[in-house]
């Protein structure tokens, strides 16, 4: 069940790619038809379909099981190379069976809006086949038992990455975009590779369960290397997971279809990192330190992405940033050991962040490829569907009461406030950046929805989007506004429905954080007074902003245009993102692209095309002077014979 579950994607994927190419030669034929290009939306679709109901399956099966079950099916030793073995097989427990049903289900829902948001793309059945292939290297990074085949799948979604942002390379910029991801992930996955190599000389092996079920008390002598280790893996975390410095990406990423942004950069992806980490807590949990890395590099990731935010104009790009904000949630959980917390905001993120960017995806399908919020205006007449299922997903991400996102993040906020100490200040850090969100979200929705219409009624005519695009979104925003109920507070819930499902996963972290309170980082839980009174201040913070936000621009972006007439400095400060990708572009890229001409014209075209352009002109010259010698004389030959006989005879004597 767990291989087919694996390669359903993949059959799909190649058959995708066959009617891709069955398209071209038709095309190339004069044929008009468009059959192959429709059967694979079909066929793509029914691939996630079979996935999502293979993965329900394992979900129900663990559920009816013991707590601890795991469901294991191995195949053969992959690698055995002395003491050092790596066996190819699939593992599902508690942890991957909820990324299964991420994975499965929100991709399925994304497929189904592709058929619609490509319809009349030339690469329709090579986009599905994409879509596909992705799908199945994320299921192999959820599914190995290995860090080996974790990291094949981690390079193979990686891989998808870059094709998928670089589908129309055609226009130029989203060939460059692909082509950033692709390097700044390269620098996380050199971490990732040095810290595996690392687990493995500590351990002996690579295998996930054996690392995580590792006595660390007896490693106190080597705290150093597991110290390492774990930094290093959660820089690996950082590149995929678009964490500060390596955040820079995931904004240029939106050169790709929506449909991408949504499953990739919303929703599984960007993910990776986050599971990663929940897969080896114990590793983490052991390393103190790195935790408190993760606080600070989570925080500063989330305060940078939200106030960012403020100012865009491109609508993709305010969900760009914002999902750079949420993951840096979803860490500032994990720094605490909020576990459970941080898998719920992941999930959650997916639910809302997917309604969005597909949400978003609908209006530019709408506005004929429009993406300036400023140029748009009043559509929430022209679309109302969009419009009420954006509505609930901008509702949930700014956390507005009782909605989804309120309860996850809550939930990692409360966790650093009960452990205090430096954690107050991440706590402060998350409450601010809660409010920007807050008021971002709703900036948002009213230059999009509200106000006078800002666009050329002559050119642009705002339509609804058919119902295979609408009908995910209404389905997406149910989940958004009900999603909440996984694992509600501990005032509503001895125990959330998610922690108690991921008990047998964290419980080696949690006696680890336990026995190193004097760290300053354990589980602790907030009386239930604080814990209303939070609960109450997250809620006041949360309508308060999204009021101001909504209030602010309801009439159009006048606002944002005093902002950057009285303070420029500031308006491009957030505009672009602290400056740190300027300050990469001109300190790293610039300098190596400069150093890289001059030793291209001195080095390579001065040095060794003119040492091979030499020898051949020094060939070339030879040989016209020797030439005069072949004048076809015998006389002149049998001459230079005996001059060479003669030369030869005083060299022998002479040596």
């Amino acid at each position: 069940m767990l291989w087919l579950l694996l390669f359903t994607p993949l059959v799909g994927c190649a058959l995708c790619a066959a009617l891709h190419f069955a398209a071209l030669r038709a095309r190339r034929a004069g044929s008009s038809e468009q059959a192959p290009r429709t059967l694979a939306g079909v066929i793509a679709c029914a691939a996630m379909a079979l996935a999502l109901a293979l993965s329900l399956h394992c979900w129900w099966t663990l559920a009816q099981g013991a707590q601890e079950l795991e469901l294991e099916s191995s195949v053969w030793n992959w690698i055995d190379a002395g003491s050092f073995h790596v066996e190819l097989s699939l593992v599902v427990d508690h942890l991957s069976s909820v990324m299964l049903l991420v994975i499965t289900g929100v991709g399925f829902l994304i497929h189904v809006y592709s058929l619609g948001y490509m319809k009349h793309d030339p690469g329709f059945a090579k986009f599905f086949a994409y879509l596909n292939l992705f799908v199945f290297a994320m299921l192999i990074l959820v599914l190995s038992s290995s860090l080996l085949g974790l990291f094949v799948g981690w390079e193979g979604v990686g891989l998808c990455s870059f094709l998928l942002i670089g589908f129309w390379y055609e226009k130029g910029w989203p060939a460059e975009a692909a082509q950033k991801a692709f390097v700044v992930n390269r620098v996380g996955d050199a971490c990732f590779l040095l810290g595996s190599f690392l687990l493995l000389r500590l351990f002996g092996t690579l295998d996930l369960s054996d690392i995580a079920g590792a006595n660390f008390h007896q490693l106190d002598g080597r705290s150093a290397e597991i110290t390492l280790a774990a930094l290093l893996l959660f820089g690996g975390a950082c590149g995929k997971s678009a964490q500060f410095p390596l955040f820079t990406w995931l904004p240029d990423a939106m050169a790709g279809p929506t449909p991408v942004s949504a499953l990739i950069h919303a929703a599984t992806m960007v993910t990776a990192g986050v599971y990663l980490v929940l897969r080896l807590n114990p590793l983490f949990a052991a390393a103190p330190t790195v935790l408190f890395v993760i606080g600070v590099v989570g925080a500063l990731t989330a305060l940078i992405g939200a106030s960012t935010a403020l100012l865009q104009r491109d609508i993709k790009k305010v969900l760009a940033y914002s999902t750079v904000s949420q993951l840096g949630y979803m860490f500032l959980g994990l720094s605490a050991g909020a576990w459970a917390a941080a898998l719920f905001h992941l999930v959650t993120h997916a639910f809302f962040k997917g309604l969005l960017f597909l949400g978003s995806g609908s209006v530019i399908h709408g506005m004929h490829d429009e993406q300036d919020m400023y140029k748009m205006g009043g559509l929430r007449k022209e679309m109302p569907r969009t419009f009420l299922t954006f509505f609930a997903g901008a509702a949930a991400l700014s956390g507005l009461p009782l909605l989804s996102g309120f309860f996850s993040k809550d939930e990692i906020l409360d966790k650093n406030f009960a452990l205090g100490g430096f954690h107050w200040l991440l706590w402060g850090v998350g409450i601010a950046s809660a409010a920007l969100t807050a008021f971002y979200t709703w900036r948002m929705v009213a230059l999009t929805f509200f106000g006078n219409a800002r666009y050329d009624h002559h050119h642009v005519h705002p339509h609804e989007s058919p119902a295979v695009m609408t009908v995910p979104l209404m389905i997406l925003a149910l989940l958004s506004l009900v999603g909440g109920a996984l694992n509600l507070p501990h005032v509503l819930q001895d125990m959330g429905l998610l922690e108690r499902w991921l008990e047998p996963v964290t419980r080696a972290g949690d006696e680890l954080l336990a026995r190193g309170a004097e760290h300053g980082v354990a589980p602790h839980h907030l009386a239930d007074s604080s814990e209303w009174l939070l609960l109450g201040f997250g809620a006041a913070l949360a309508l308060f902003f999204a009021h101001r936000g909504y209030h602010a621009y309801k009439h159009g972006p006048e606002r944002d245009e005093t902002l950057r007439a009285g303070a420029p400095e500031l308006a491009r400060f957030l505009e672009g993102a602290w400056q740190i990708d300027r300050a990469y572009h001109e300190r790293i890229v610039l300098p190596l692209r400069s150093g890289s001409e001059v030793l291209s014209r001195r080095i390579d075209q001065g040095g060794i095309d003119a040492a091979v352009n030499g020898a051949g002109r020094l060939t070339a010259l030879l040989g016209g002077r020797l030439r005069v010698l072949n004048d076809g004389q015998v006389k002149h030959y049998a001459l230079w014979m005996g001059a060479g006989a003669a030369a030869l005879s005083l060299l022998w004597v002479v040596l």
